[in-house]
């Protein structure tokens, strides 16, 4: 070969190489961006850039500004770049990219390195940028939009690697470097199913990202590649020998001086780990009820309750909800020990002859979904089903000392649980109709029935407010006087056809009384008799103006109690009593905004005249019976509580003192407690023990306490407002003293077992 064509090879290789690279190379890159022939698969739009979508939880936020929880599928909440700590910047940048804020979103030098590193199999760290990270964590070029040419791997790698340059030679053009370091800290997993710095600083340390010193930064940021292996809590050695990389890198960049790093080296690292859960935090069975009303508005508005970053603004108070909790815990702990001590070695659920119920387990467990399990896999081998049934395993169980481990059956783990008696708790803003607070239970985790809004028991003499609503409302006086005597009522086509009510004490006193002293004593004689004045179908009538919605059948009975209907309907009855005759639907949501705080709709309880003012405020005045009139349900209060306090209240106990029941009212809060069994057959044996007055009005008692000397709240005892119109209606019953007439009247009767 002569020198001239040589020199002629030499060019013409120039030419290729420079051709390659100065119109092949941004030919390809072309070809890329526009995913040429479907080949390379898609790149996100300019507006996605503008936009990013990430996975966000929405959060549930109290009326005082506290976060409730959050409703997510990966748990995570943005947050910007003014909320990062120093330390935590640092400690990212030595660890990820040190020359983040010198380079476009490419570092040329770093990604040679990689190149040089790979061709002599001497790994020296990668040329992949915080940017093109992001880029990878945003927009999944790994393992989305991938085209034909994927199916040749080497090819597939370099195109990959090509879309991350592009992406974040674009993300560096649309955001600022801060911008970009938040987005990255938010888009990130860092183990325990924490997504996004926000969640990571709290799950790991409980603290803000703002908050956290090099030592916990390092942790996390640490954990980043490989959330599970470097995780602190579950794998410390590693952890810890990832943690020092890290700070040595803060050392060799001038970030900190030797001291500091030896101390920091040597100090162990301080957890304070808590995983966000359902079955954790304040008002958890609150959160599960409003979790369906939730996903229904998410559905009807084009929302993901659990991807959209939604921040729902909640009327709870978190206060008043702790109060609510530890009035829950302290009383019903209390009340389970001598429910214990009161059935030893026995079992509790009982008929009403007190004999306890065969088969009772049994049945119970035929309606678990472990049953229903195991029915399917041996649906022709029952001798299996029995066998696994009584099969005993290691379990956490609940107990009031804390969760303990134990080895229990199924057959005998449903023993357990069905001994402890439940609770549900409700207070609300009677003027607003706002909720603020709501106990479901007694823990969620081991008992999700809420006991609230779902589960509706017989409410007994909690319901005679409303008989009394029609009577008032039709002219009677509270000073209106009737003998406690014995009474019946036919009952067509019932059998026997004659309904007899027995007061609690299964005595008639033939004392004349006023309908005042009547409800305050639960006098069941004398309910009957004024059911039987005003008609079981205006009592539903009034019932519905009060908002209850349950079935109510319209038969005598149900001035007793006798239909289930929840507590959540009966607050929100007995407030209306307190605003003036407007029934206020009780609302727990104000507002619901996106991600970026815009509002997306509030939310007004829906009100609507139910009574005129006065029967209210005469209403008001017979609910003050139960602390003022002689044998009153509710003068066993604490002084404290009475002292220049005005307060309503009814007990509640129903047949065989299954459910007890407490409602109270005063100037600012109306708020009710229930207790019984998780069956009816769950019960003391004795009524005087499972009364109203001895389960669920110390619920009450203990949160007023509490929420009176919050200094942190406004709540005050004092007398209610005085009505804004003249009560026409003497309440001195001093005056007609003895002037009863012929409703005192009676007929003969038949017995029946009833309930009070």
């Amino acid at each position: 070969m002569n020198k001239k064509k040589y020199i002629r090879m030499i060019s013409l290789s120039l030419w290729l190489l420079f051709c390659s690279i100065f119109i092949g190379a941004p030919t390809f890159i072309y070809m890329v961006k526009n995913d040429t022939f479907t080949l390379f698969g898609g790149l996100p739009s300019l507006g996605d850039l503008e936009k990013p979508e990430t996975d966000l939880s929405s959060e549930l936020i109290s009326a005082d500004g506290v976060s409730l929880g959050k409703y997510f599928r990966k748990n995570r909440t943005a947050i910007s770049y003014n909320e990062l700590s120093p330390e935590l910047i640092n400690t990212l940048l030595v660890t990820e990219d040190y020359r983040f804020k010198d380079h476009s979103g490419i570092d040329l030098k770093a990604l040679l390195r990689a190149i040089f590193g790979k061709l002599t199999f001497q790994f020296k760290g990668g040329g992949s940028t915080l940017t093109m990270q992001l880029a990878e964590n945003l927009y999944g070029t790994n393992s989305q939009n991938q085209g034909a040419i994927y199916a040749i791997s080497s090819l597939g790698q370099i195109v990959t690697k090509l879309k991350e340059w592009i992406i974040a030679f674009q993300l560096e053009r649309s955001y600022t470097k801060e911008e970009i370091l938040a987005m990255y800290l938010n888009t990130v997993e860092y183990g325990s199913n924490s997504f996004g710095i926000q969640v990571a600083a709290k799950t790991f340390f409980n603290k803000l990202p703002s908050e956290l010193d090099y030592q916990e930064s390092a942790s996390l940021i640490g954990s980043i590649n490989k959330p599970t292996r470097y995780n602190p809590v579950y794998n410390p050695k590693d952890a810890k020998s990832k943690r020092t990389e890290i700070l040595y890198n803060l050392l060799k960049y001038d970030i900190i001086e030797r001291p500091l790093y030896d101390s920091l080296v040597e100090n162990p690292l301080k957890l304070h780990y808590g995983v966000d859960s359902q079955h954790q935090g304040l008002a958890t069975y609150f959160r599960s009820v409003i979790r369906n009303r939730l996903m229904a508005w998410c559905k009807e508005n084009g929302y993901d309750l659990f991807n959209d970053g939604l921040k729902i603004y909640t009327t709870l108070d978190s206060r008043l909800q702790k109060h609510a909790e530890t009035a829950v815990t302290e009383e019903m702990s209390r009340l389970q020990a001598l429910f214990e001590a009161h059935w030893g070695d026995k079992n509790p659920w009982i008929d009403e002859n007190n004999e306890e119920i065969k088969g009772f387990l049994e049945n119970a467990i035929k309606r678990t979904a472990s049953y229903k399990i195991l029915k399917t896999k041996f649906s022709d081998y029952p001798d299996s089903i029995k066998y696994y049934l009584e099969q005993p395993k290691k379990i956490k169980v609940f107990s009031w000392d804390g969760e303990k481990d134990t080895i229990l059956s199924p057959l005998d783990s449903m023993r357990y649980y069905k001994r402890f008696l439940q609770a549900g708790f409700l207070a609300m803003d009677p003027n607003s109709g706002h909720i603020q607070a709501w106990v479901g239970g007694i823990d969620y985790k081991y008992f999700q029935y809420d006991h609230v809004k779902q589960g509706k028991r017989q409410p007994g003499s909690t319901f005679k407010p409303i008989v009394y609503t029609a009577a008032i409302d039709n002219g009677y006086s509270p000073c209106y006087e009737v003998v406690d005597a014995a009474v019946s009522y036919a009952v067509p086509g019932q059998i026997p056809p004659v309904w007899r009510p027995n007061n609690s004490s299964g005595k008639y006193s033939g004392e004349v009384m006023t309908i005042r002293q009547a409800m305050a004593r639960s006098v069941n004689s004398i309910t009957a008799f004024i059911m039987s004045k005003v008609g079981p179908s205006n009592v539903v009538d009034y019932a519905r103006k009060l908002g209850f919605t349950s079935p109510l059948n319209a038969v005598p009975s149900l001035c007793l109690g006798t239909d289930d209907v929840s507590l959540y309907e009966l607050v929100g009855a007995y407030a209306t009593f307190l605003n003036k005759g407007n029934f206020t639907k009780p609302e727990y949501i104000t507002k619901i905004a996106d991600k970026n705080g815009n509002i997306l709709q509030y939310f007004i309880p829906e009100t609507r005249e139910a009574l005129n003012e006065q029967t209210a405020n005469l209403m008001l005045h017979m609910l003050k019976g139960a602390l003022e009139e002689l044998g009153g349900s509710g003068v066993s209060l604490d002084p404290w509580l009475k002292e220049n306090n005005d307060i309503g209240a009814k007990t509640g106990t129903t047949q065989n003192a299954s459910d007890g029941w407490f409602i109270g009212v005063t100037k600012d809060l109306v708020a009710g407690a229930w207790v019984g069994g998780d069956e009816r057959s769950i019960r003391f044996r004795e009524w005087v023990l499972g009364q109203g007055a001895r389960t669920a009005r110390p619920i009450w008692q203990n949160f007023m306490f509490k929420a009176y000397q919050d200094s942190t709240l406004s709540y005050e005892r004092a007398p209610f407002d005085p009505p804004s119109t003249k009560i026409n209606v003497e309440l001195d019953c001093n005056i007609y003293k003895g002037t009863y007439g012929k409703d005192s009247t009676y007929y003969d009767i038949v017995n029946e077992g009833d309930i009070f």
